[in-house]
């Protein structure tokens, strides 16, 4: 008994010796992370990062969900991994320009696509929102920027979506405790090695921004941002700062060449054309603040009390109903699961695919009645057009039906947006229909 009394008193002695931890590591304390898909994705807000951090005194962090490798490379023979790696070094010198220091880059699989949920699946999505999170709780932000969680025409990226995905999922996992409540345990032994446990704190951010060129048609509340403005602390526009975040991702092409052509000759018309195309859409917050205020509005002060979302809930369907499936269906749901309802106006029926090649629009047939019904698909189709999908399809009684339609588009590019519209005709007449407007492109990401 003597002897464990001894034991206990040289154990509680230890103890007493340990030095206390601090809640967070302060040298990666951020106050905006940027979580983006591919190295140079930074490149689309770089005159607000030149604001926040010359003007502003802000911390940026930058999370990059993979390295770039699927790709092309305009500056030299170097591909796929080896690409990766090169693009990795052309971030980190664009970054240290704007003196940003703290950057990861995650093992995501690069997929070019238009399709989020072909890059969620080839991320291994709950894995890489494993490392945001973590990186959240590490860096504790008050902002998240991240690209718009949406399909439409423009900058499409299936890999940008999915980063939007992530960023939302993390920025309302990372308060709460029982999300990989490994992250959040305290270390057995934590002035010791082999530790199991992560050793952070739970960290709710404030405030969610989405990036992206689909807010050019219509209008979406976020904050304004004058390109051609002059920083009062460098006493240059924000433009000619933020070409020096284009100017190293050399294997990217056109947009560093404009870049440095720009920083050349001292005209930045063609430029700021090209980056004006990207503005911040407000996506909500847990604090009081003007959807249109400043990106930091309402971040002061103590930290943030965790709020949970609604998550998912089941649509509402009644009779026979024709929508469209896929991703579009996707986002429906995980639009007020999320509680980003605001940004669905932006939705739109649209893509834009190369002239010549195929396109694919998943629908959905839901039969929410007691007995099983036919439904007729016929399409609309625009000259030159070949059509799939038609037909007679059985949807059992309350259930929904997948179906998969494509389209062989014509050879033509086009100025606008020509629509394929599929109509949907049950056993008490119509059901619905569904327009796609496609845009004609000489090239873009497949579908």
């Amino acid at each position: 008994m003597i002897r464990v009394l001894v034991i206990l008193a040289l154990c509680g002695a230890a103890l007493l010796q340990t030095p206390l931890l601090a809640a967070g590591d302060a040298r990666y304390k951020t106050d905006l992370l940027l979580i983006v898909a591919h190295p140079d994705d930074e490149t689309a807000v770089g005159g607000q990062l030149a604001r926040m951090i010359f003007d502003g005194g802000k911390r940026i962090a930058v999370v990059y969900c993979n390295r770039g490798t699927g790709g092309g490379n305009n500056q030299g023979k170097e591909q796929a991994k080896a690409m990766g790696l090169i693009r990795e070094i052309e971030a980190r010198k664009a970054l240290a320009a704007f003196g940003i220091t703290n950057s990861w880059f995650l093992n995501g699989r690069d997929t070019p696509g238009q399709d989020v949920l072909r890059s969620l699946q080839n991320w291994n999505h709950g894995a890489i929102l494993e490392d945001v999170v973590r990186i959240v709780r590490l860096t504790q932000p008050e902002v998240i920027l991240t690209w718009l969680p949406q399909s439409v025409a423009g900058e499409n990226h299936g890999d940008h979506q999915a980063s939007g995905v992530i960023a939302t999922e993390a920025f309302d996992l990372a308060g709460d405790p029982t999300a990989f409540p490994a992250q959040v345990t305290p270390a057995r032994e934590a002035t010791d090695i082999d530790n199991a446990t992560d050793g952070l704190e739970p960290w709710q951010p404030k405030k969610l921004y989405f990036v992206s060129d689909a807010s050019k048609p219509v209008i979406a509340e976020g904050p304004a941002f004058d390109l051609a403005a002059s920083s009062p602390a460098r006493g240059q526009s924000y433009a000619k700062l933020a070409a020096e975040l284009h100017v190293p991702h050399l294997t990217q092409g056109d947009v560093a060449h404009l870049a440095l052509q720009s920083r050349k000759t001292g005209n930045f018309d063609e430029f700021i054309g090209w980056l004006s195309r990207f503005r911040l859409i407000f996506g909500k917050a847990v604090v009081p603040c003007s959807p249109t205020g400043d990106v930091f509005e309402g971040t002061a002060g103590p930290p943030a009390r965790f709020v949970r979302v609604r998550g998912f809930a089941p649509e509402s369907r009644t009779g026979v109903t024709v929508a469209l499936g896929g991703a579009f269906a996707f986002y429906r749901s995980f639009w007020p699961a999320h509680g980003i309802e605001r940004i669905a106006p932006l939705a739109r029926s649209e893509l834009e695919v190369t002239a010549g090649s195929y396109l694919s629009v998943p629908l959905e047939l839901s039969n929410a009645t007691s007995k099983e019904v036919e439904i007729s698909l016929s399409a609309s189709a625009p000259a030159g057009w070949e059509v799939s999908g038609g037909g007679v399809y059985r949807v059992a009684a309350n259930s929904v039906l997948p179906v998969q339609t494509f389209a062989r588009t014509a050879g033509e590019k086009t100025e606008r947006p020509v629509r394929l519209l599929w109509k949907a005709t049950g056993p008490a007449g119509p059901v619905g229909e569904v327009p796609m407007d496609v845009t004609l492109t000489e090239w873009s990401l497949p579908q």
